[in-house]
Order: C-alpha cells, then sequence, then structure tokens
C-alpha cells in the first residue's frame, strides 16, 4: 500500500500530517524571526551609540515580538488543514489570536521598562520619577489586552465586554482602590516635590529611617541603615507625616544640638588670681577685657553698692566658660560661621545646669559629622576644670565605695542612704 492509499484509508492521518507541518513552520518562523531579530538589533547595539537597541534586548521587548509570529501563521494555515472539524478550527485560531494579542502587550509592557531605564539615565530623574505612571500604563495595557484576548476566544466585541464593565464599576472601585490611591499620591508627590530618590526619610510608624532607593506606583522602598528594607504603601506618605532630611544636605550644614550638664554646686564668682589666669586663654582676652570694663564702670557709677563685693557686678565661672565656648566655635574650621550658632543655659533641674550648644558643622556626611562633634565635646569636657566647673553625674556604686572607703564604714552607710534618697528625689521630680 502506498503512502498515498494509506491516507485515503486513513482521513485523520491527513489532518495530523497538516498540524505536524503547521506547528513546524510555526517553531522555525519562530525561531528564525527570533535569531534575525536580536543579530539585527545585536549590530545596531554595537554599531551605534543609540542605547534602547541594547534595552530592547535587556528588557526582552524583541523576544516577545518573535513570540507574535509563530501564532500569526497558525491562526492563517489552520484554514488550509485538510480535514479538521470546524469547530476544533475555529478554536485554534481565536486561541491563536488571543495569544498574539497578550503577546503584543507583553511586548509593550516590556517596552514601558525601556522608557523608564532611558529616562532615569537623565540628570533630573530622581526629582521626577515616572515609574509610578508607567506602571499605571501597564495596568491599563494588561487590562485591555486580557479583554482583547477573551473577546477573540469567545468571539465577542471587545467593546461588549467593555460594555458590560459599566455594572461591575463599584467592584472594580474596591478591587483597584490602592491602585487609585497611589495614582494620587503618586502624583501628589511628584507635583509637589516630596520625595525622590536617594533622600534620607524618617517614618517611626512604619519604622523607616533611611535612604529611598525605589519609588514605584504602589510602594515606596526604604532601606534603613541596617541594611533592611521598609516597603511603604505610597498612600502613606500623603497620609501620614514623614521627616525628609533634604533640606540639611541642600543647606550645607548639619546641626550639633547636646547640652554639657554643670554641677551647680561648682558655679561662683572668679577672683583676680582666677581672672588673671584665665587671660591665658588667647579666646578669652577680648572678652574679659570688654566684660570687666563694663562690671568696673557699672561699679563706678554705683559706689554705694560696690563697697560690699556681694552688692558688686563681678564675673563668674559659668559665664566666662560659656564665652569661650562662644569663641571657641566661632574659630573652629569645622562649624558653619553663616548659620545659627548659639550657646545658652537651659533651666537647672535635678542634673544640674545644662549648657546648651546649638550650632551646624560646615560638612553633611555623617562620619565627618560626628567626627566634628565628638572633638568639640571631647575639648570642652576636657577644659572644664580651667573654670572650676564640674560635670554633674548621678554617683555610682564606684564613688559610694570610695566615699565609704574614706570615712568608715557608719559614714558609708550613711553615705550610700543618702544617695539613694536624693535618686528617689530625683525620680519624683521627673
Amino acid at each position: 500500500m502506498t503512502a498515498s492509499e494509506l491516507i485515503a484509508a486513513h482521513p485523520i492521518l491527513e489532518t495530523l500530517i497538516g498540524l505536524a507541518i503547521l506547528g513546524l513552520a510555526a517553531w522555525v518562523a519562530y525561531t528564525l524571526t527570533r535569531v534575525i531579530l536580536i543579530r539585527l538589533f545585536g549590530h545596531m547595539t554595537q554599531r551605534t551609540s543609540f542605547v534602547m537597541d541594547g534595552l530592547l534586548i535587556e528588557h526582552r521587548v524583541v523576544h516577545r515580538l518573535a513570540y507574535a509570529v509563530p501564532s500569526v501563521i497558525i491562526h492563517a494555515g489552520a484554514a488550509f488543514i485538510p480535514g479538521l472539524p470546524e469547530p476544533v478550527r475555529l478554536l485554534v485560531e481565536n486561541v491563536a489570536s488571543a495569544f498574539t494579542a497578550i503577546t503584543l502587550v507583553l511586548a509593550l509592557g516590556a517596552f514601558t521598562n525601556v522608557i523608564n531605564d532611558l529616562y532615569n539615565r537623565r540628570p533630573d530623574a530622581a526629582n521626577r520619577p515616572i515609574k509610578g505612571y508607567l506602571q499605571l500604563v501597564k495596568i491599563v495595557l494588561y487590562t485591555a489586552g486580557a479583554i482583547v484576548a477573551i473577546a477573540f476566544l469567545i468571539e465577542r466585541s471587545p467593546m461588549l465586554l467593555l460594555s458590560s464593565l459599566g455594572a461591575l464599576a463599584a467592584v472594580l472601585t474596591l478591587v483597584f482602590k490602592d491602585t487609585l490611591l497611589s495614582l494620587v499620591a503618586s502624583v501628589q508627590l511628584t507635583t509637589n516635590d516630596m520625595v525622590r530618590v536617594g533622600d534620607w526619610i524618617e517614618m517611626p510608624q512604619v519604622h523607616a529611617d533611611g535612604a529611598v532607593i525605589d519609588i514605584a506606583l504602589h510602594t515606596v522602598k526604604v532601606q534603613n541603615w541596617d541594611k533592611t528594607i521598609t516597603t511603604i504603601p505610597t498612600y502613606r506618605l500623603i497620609s501620614d507625616s514623614f521627616k525628609n532630611w533634604r533640606g540639611m544636605f541642600e543647606s550645607g550644614g548639619r546641626r550639633i544640638k547636646r547640652a554639657i550638664p554643670l554641677d551647680l554646686a561648682s558655679v561662683r564668682f572668679l577672683t583676680a588670681e582666677e581672672r588673671a589666669r584665665l587671660r591665658r586663654f588667647t579666646l578669652l582676652r577680648d572678652y574679659l577685657d570688654a566684660k570687666q570694663a563694663e562690671l568696673d564702670a557699672w561699679n563706678a557709677s554705683h559706689p554705694e553698692r560696690a563697697s560690699e563685693p556681694v552688692n558688686a557686678r563681678r564675673l563668674t565661672n559659668i559665664g566666662c566658660f560659656r564665652a569661650y565656648v562662644q569663641a571657641y566655635l566661632k574659630a573652629h574650621p569645622g562649624i558653619h560661621q553663616e548659620m545659627m550658632m548659639l550657646v545658652r543655659q537651659m533651666p537647672p533641674g535635678p542634673a544640674g545646669v545644662p549648657l546648651e550648644i546649638y550650632c551646624f558643622t560646615n560638612t553633611v556626611v555623617w562620619v565627618e559629622y560626628e567626627a566634628i562633634q565628638s572633638d568639640i565635646f571631647d575639648h570642652l569636657f576636657a577644659i572644664l576644670p580651667e573654670f572650676g566647673l564640674k560635670v554633674f553625674q548621678q554617683p555610682s556604686g564606684w564613688d559610694i565605695q570610695q566615699a565609704a572607703d574614706a570615712s568608715g564604714p557608719e559614714a558609708g552607710r550613711l553615705a550610700l542612704l543618702a544617695a539613694l534618697a536624693q535618686e528617689d528625689r530625683q525620680a519624683a521630680a521627673r
């Protein structure tokens, strides 16, 4: 029996052979299209400086377009397969058409990634990110692609499906609630320039404290300083408050705001010998001369009060120390001289009298900022004894033991009781 006679005797063989030939043709067309397109864009990438050529391959736009070719061939060739039942032919054509629509939509979705990469190479891309808008375009594309694919499968007009979706508007609103909120939030964030990629933000309510690494339609990713990632819904940046440190970086100075607690028992008037000794400080000479002249003039104009030291105006060690700190900050090379600089006394309390230093460094680099701040307070803590001042600190076990060893067991017990009573008073005051 010849092959023609065998096929004539079994018509199903002719149909199977036709399907095999159609499948082989589709596979060959896909392979050739994929190889040709990849080589074409590969040569264009090497010969031209247009970066889109390489991005089309990197984001697999070319690969997705290549998938559309076999589906088109299958759709066109299904009518030429002999013996194929009409319902099966229609099913093959409809599935091929739906696959073509989905493939083209996926290619367009990948092309939006190409657009985003090209846009991110602009110098101002971090100020106006478009990733959220492109994701919204993707949602619209994928929704339209799904509707067209379903329309092909059920052989109905896509407009008929769209008109039926009107009755489901309330359901769709609930389904896409987060998307709608995120879209509005993305527009507000971009329009008002509230946050950019690279900004340092703090949002304690979601445990975020670090640099923004990604701004998308639905989420904003923050890499915290411990290298963890916090993902924040975009609309939370509108509904809740957060701190953005961008202004600090743009100003060129970072604030130092720290107080030195001084023991009130060490605050006193200066003697003539101590005033003379403090003149050794170059930073204090102008202050001492001006202040002493002011005090002498006042005392001379009030002889009835100046005759008694308790009624006269005199220099204090805490006032001289405050003036020294002010002069030291003005002479420090790491302090920004054009920004606010202040040395002030805070209200005294159970922990002594705080002397607050308020100024700005001339760098915003974290490591350099901490080094400058530590250098300043290292010096101030070390120079305090020159002014007869002491730093206030709670008595520790070592302090009590020293007192006990110096005064005997009974005195040690009394010192311990006094220290405990003092701690109770301070706790009650707090």
